[in-house]
């Protein structure tokens, strides 16, 4: 009788937090949910109606929009294997007992906390610019023409932006697994005569599967809405090169002005992004229960 009591008022208790988190997520859906079938333009407020699925049809049939999920999984996919190769080696090397341990893993995820447009500004004028920035001056000394990062190659600018960004987050949880690992298990397959790359892949990767799984899940869930980066530095282009879904969308609702077709591509963007959690979820999410 006491157990059902507590747990009563433990839902009780819950139920608050819960109904506010609710209305606070169901509200804004369902008003994207009603725009979209709606004819909604903010240049021209004097039209409205119901239109059906013509919004959803127009994205659907857009010569952009296919080459934008394109671009929105590429970026999420070639983040992901940057993030976690290069996290995982890095957190190898920080694990290290090294003087200034402290300050090198202080400066590896400081760039976790610069702002992506802020991020993105950096990394065009001091990196990739083609007269003053680092690269161009780099291929100038060694006789080369500067390469035209945003011009020639907008999509790889911009993965690699993005994985500046995430990569400090994938290492700080990937030496945080590292550092779970123990120290006893290297040490006896050292003794037994492991190599060191045997000792990585039969005992330091099995242990650093969770973690990987976690950083993909994580990392999936916020590249899918990367916008910042994209509008600082290539805006979609040149041509729609560049242009991801959530960019697609903005300038439906800011350029256009149509509220309509945007409230449609959202609708889109979550249905494609449950569908690629639901997969995850299916494939590597088995990892957890492990």
């Amino acid at each position: 009788m006491s157990t059902q009591s507590t747990r009563l008022a433990a839902r009780l208790m819950v139920a608050p937090s819960v109904f506010v988190l609710f209305i606070w997520m169901i509200v804004p859906l369902a008003m994207t949910l009603y725009f979209s079938f709606r004819f909604f333009r903010l240049l021209t407020p004097e039209r409205s109606g119901w239109v059906g699925f013509t919004h959803y049809l127009w994205f659907l049939n857009a010569p952009d929009f296919w080459l934008a999920l394109f671009n929105t999984l590429a970026l999420v996919g070639g983040v992901l294997v940057i993030t976690v190769i290069l996290g995982v080696l890095i957190a190898l090397l920080i694990d290290q007992p090294v003087k200034g341990q402290g300050m090198l893993r202080i400066l590896v995820i400081a760039p976790f906390f610069v702002m992506p447009p802020v991020a993105a500004s950096i990394w065009e004028n001091l990196f990739m610019h083609p007269q003053n920035g680092l690269f161009s001056a780099i291929a100038r000394g060694f006789g080369q023409q500067p390469i035209l990062f945003l011009e020639n190659y907008p999509l790889m600018s911009v993965i690699g932006i993005v994985s500046w960004e995430w990569l400090p987050f994938a290492t700080l949880i990937f030496l945080t697994a590292l550092q779970s690992l123990s120290s006893e298990q290297l040490e006896a397959a050292e003794m037994d005569g492991a190599s060191p790359l045997n000792r990585f892949r039969y005992i330091i990767l099995p242990h650093l599967t969770r973690a990987i799984t976690v950083v993909i899940l994580i990392q999936t869930i916020f590249l899918l809405g990367i916008f910042g980066e994209i509008f600082t530095t290539t805006q979609g282009g040149p041509g729609s090169a560049s242009t991801t879904l959530p960019y697609m969308i903005f300038k439906q609702a800011i350029v256009a002005k149509d509220i309509g077709r945007a409230a449609a591509g959202g609708i889109i963007a979550v249905i494609l992004a449950n569908i690629v959690a639901y997969f995850l979820m299916r494939g590597i999410g088995r990892h957890l229960d492990n």
